[in-house]
């Protein structure tokens, strides 16, 4: 028998409704299914058997306040008990090896009788953070505006924020991330079969590192981004490449996009449409996709069963990272892009393992980087969100409970899946 299964604390008794018992019903019952180790402040076990001595541990350094963030909302409280100190990984153990074992089982973690009733505990995405074309520039402004110099300390130099391709015949180690976020660049681009005189436009700009390629390619990109801060930096490093003739960056929304275009590119931008702008934003690249032309996205993916399941709530990551954002599945994207536009998806190649991969050697730069990072104005409670971010994320990758896949779509097609 766990402490788990103990009477609830008297100061869990006295707190009243349906939402707070339900989130300790579901918290009990996830602990008890994931073999980590949770220690009290004093070193006693908070269940009383011991788990595998391999088991990663958790150190609860203020267990009353890290439970009673989990009882109000257990999406959120677990990301923010750890900002604020209220647990730690214990000594010699990595923050990913914390969550992986919670990611492994996201599935299966919580009993189907329970995820029935998510409802009485989940909180409802703020309408706030509607992605309507003034909530769009808050949201993307909210993240990306936060610095260039924050971005540039822990990437490479290539500036790019999303997953990169290794070569799989090559040991990962071995291995450049410049060179690796080059070639899904180019990866990209062939997909979309962008070449000399092809009319590219990109949703999404980034830094500018796809722009300055198709350039290099000789083609002519218009690339748009709700960022200022990004669009400046691009700005300032596709003329230093000498492409300032080919491309033009736009601050503009996607929507407001007018023109026709062979090719279509967006890396890692779908997250952040939000799942009510889906019709819209297919309905866009329908529109502006020129006859015979091609649609690729890269997309960070998740189960359809998992998005159907959480396509509804709020959670950490869009509370204190990426305010309306939403994963989508492959699925969904399928369907879509049917109901509302003559696009199909005829090729999807998917690579998480590399975006895990990706993750560790953004994690590691911004460990080292802190010093440089905290002389811009952040703060302990900015790293500890971040650390968690990062590594949450790493470990969602990890576990395969995370995808990234390249997608092309086309008026058209056999239908090739990975």
């Amino acid at each position: 028998m766990t402490s788990l299964t103990r009477p609830i604390p008297l100061q869990w008794r006295r707190s009243s409704g349906v939402r707070v018992a339900l989130a300790h019903l579901i918290t009990r019952t996830a602990l008890a299914r994931v073999p980590v180790g949770v220690r009290l402040p004093d070193g006693t076990s908070f269940t009383r058997s011991e788990p595998p001595s391999d088991a990663p541990v958790i150190e609860l350094v203020h267990p009353d306040a890290l439970l009673r963030r989990i009882a109000e909302s257990p999406k959120i409280g677990i990301g923010e008990g750890y900002t604020a100190g209220d647990w730690r990984p214990g000594e010699g153990t990595d923050l990913v090896e914390v969550l992986r074992p919670f990611a492994e089982r996201l599935r299966t973690v919580v009993p189907p009788y329970l995820t029935r009733l998510r409802r009485f505990v989940d909180r409802p995405i703020p309408s706030s953070e509607r992605n309507s074309p003034a909530g769009s520039r808050r949201n993307i402004e909210a993240h990306y505006d936060l610095s260039n110099e924050l971005f540039a300390a822990f990437l490479d130099e290539t500036m790019s924020y999303s997953a990169a391709l290794f070569d799989d015949r090559r040991p990962l180690a071995g291995q450049d991330l410049a060179t690796a976020q080059v070639r899904k660049v180019h990866a990209m681009l062939d997909l979309a079969d962008v070449r000399a005189g092809s009319r590219v436009l990109e949703i999404g700009t980034g830094w500018g590192t796809l722009a300055i390629e198709a350039a290099r390619r000789g083609a002519r990109v218009t690339t748009v981004t709700l960022s200022t801060e990004q669009a400046e930096l691009a700005q300032r490093r596709v003329a230093a490449a000498g492409s300032a003739d080919r491309v033009d960056i736009r601050v503009q929304d996607y929507r407001e996009v007018t023109g026709s275009y062979d090719a279509i590119l967006s890396v890692e931008m779908i997250e952040a449409v939000g799942e009510e702008y889906w019709p819209t934003y297919f309905g866009a690249l329908d529109e502006l996709l020129a006859p015979g032309g091609v649609v690729a996205l890269q997309a960070i993916l998740m189960d359809h069963d998992r998005y159907r399941a959480t396509r509804r709530s709020y959670g950490w990551i869009q509370k204190h990272i990426f305010p309306g954002g939403m994963i989508p599945s492959l699925r969904a994207i399928e369907t879509i892009a049917q109901r509302h536009t003559g696009l199909r998806v005829d090729r999807a190649d998917a690579f998480g393992e590399h975006y895990a991969e990706t993750l560790r050697r953004w994690r590691r730069a911004f460990d080292d980087s802190w010093p440089q990072i905290a002389a811009l104005g952040f703060d302990e409670t900015f790293r500890r969100t971040w650390e968690f971010y990062l590594a949450y994320c790493e470990a969602g990758f990890d576990t395969g409970y995370l995808d990234v896949a390249r997608i092309r779509l086309s008026r058209g097609g056999r239908g090739e899946r990975w």
